[in-house]
C-alpha cells in the first residue's frame, strides 16, 4: 500500500453522500440469512468485517457465540454498545491478523470489495482460518445488478464495474461480478461449491429506501424479488459464493 488507510474515516457514514441504507439492513441482511441458513455447518462462526454489528445481530440468531474481526476501533466500540453478550471482537486488518483458531463457518459479506489484497485475504481464509469441513459464505455487491446497468445507461457511471465517488470514499477497491469473484476465490485455493445471487434489484438503494416507507411494497413482493434472484443470479443486488477447501 502506498498510503495508510483511515478505517475510522471509512466507517463514518456521515462523510460525503450516504453510504449505508435501510435497504441493506432491513431487506438484504434478512435475505442473506435466509440464503445461508440451510447451508450452515454445525460449530463455530467467524465474521470478517463486522462494521457496527447489524449483520452480527442477525448471525446471533444462528449461533450462540461469534468471533468478529474489524479494522475500525470506532465501529467495534459502537457494536459493543449495541450487541448482547456472545460476541468476541478482535481489532485488526485481515492482511496482518494473527489468529490460530479455525472456524466451521466464516462470513465475508460486502467486505471483500474493500480490502487491498482480495486474493491474499481469501488465501488466508483458506489456509489458516477455515476448518477442514468449514464453509466460507462470500457475498459482494454485484456489478451487473440492473440498478447499476440502468445507471450506466443514464450516464451516471461509466460502466457496470465502475467505482462511484461515494464507494471510493468508503474504501471500495473493486466491484465484482460472478466471474471475477469466482476467479479470485479459485486463485486463492478455494473450491466454489455453490454460486447464486441474492435479491433481484432494479432500483437503487436510495429509491428502495423511499419506496419502503410507503405501502407500495409488500413482504410478498420482496419475497418474489428474492425468489426471482435464484433464477437470475447475475441480475441480483449481491452475488454469493459458497466455498470450501479444495479437495
Amino acid at each position: 500500500m502506498s498510503t495508510k488507510r483511515d478505517f475510522n474515516k471509512e466507517f463514518n457514514d456521515g462523510v460525503g453522500r450516504k453510504y449505508a441504507y435501510g435497504f441493506d439492513f432491513d431487506v438484504m441482511h434478512h435475505y442473506m440469512i435466509e440464503t445461508f441458513r440451510p447451508l450452515l455447518r454445525p460449530g463455530s462462526a467467524l465474521e470478517l468485517g463486522s462494521f457496527k454489528g447489524d449483520f452480527t445481530r442477525r448471525l446471533l440468531s444462528l449461533f450462540d457465540t461469534i468471533t468478529c474481526v474489524e479494522a475500525s476501533n470506532a465501529a467495534i466500540e459502537e457494536a459493543k454498545q449495541r450487541l448482547p453478550n456472545g460476541v468476541r471482537f478482535i481489532e485488526g486488518t485481515f492482511e496482518t491478523l494473527q489468529m490460530k483458531e479455525k472456524f466451521d463457518n466464516i462470513f465475508l459479506t460486502h467486505v471483500l470489495e474493500h480490502v487491498d489484497d482480495a486474493v491474499g485475504v481469501l488465501r488466508r481464509i483458506n489456509d489458516e482460518w477455515l476448518s477442514g469441513t468449514g464453509r466460507l459464505f462470500l457475498v459482494c455487491p454485484n456489478a451487473n445488478a440492473p440498478s447499476r446497468q440502468i445507471a450506466v445507461k443514464m450516464g451516471l457511471i461509466s460502466h457496470n464495474a465502475a467505482i462511484t465517488p461515494g464507494e471510493a470514499q468508503h474504501g471500495h477497491h473493486r466491484t465484482y461480478s460472478l466471474d471475477t469473484l469466482e476467479r479470485d476465490a479459485v486463485a486463492a485455493g478455494l473450491q466454489v461449491v455453490q454460486r447464486s445471487g441474492i435479491f433481484f434489484k432494479a432500483l437503487a438503494n436510495l429509491q428502495w429506501d423511499k419506496i419502503l416507507n410507503t405501502d407500495v411494497i409488500s413482504r410478498e413482493y420482496l419475497d418474489g424479488c428474492y425468489a426471482l434472484g435464484q433464477v437470475y443470479p447475475d441480475l441480483c443486488a449481491s452475488i454469493f459464493l459458497l466455498c470450501e477447501k479444495r479437495k
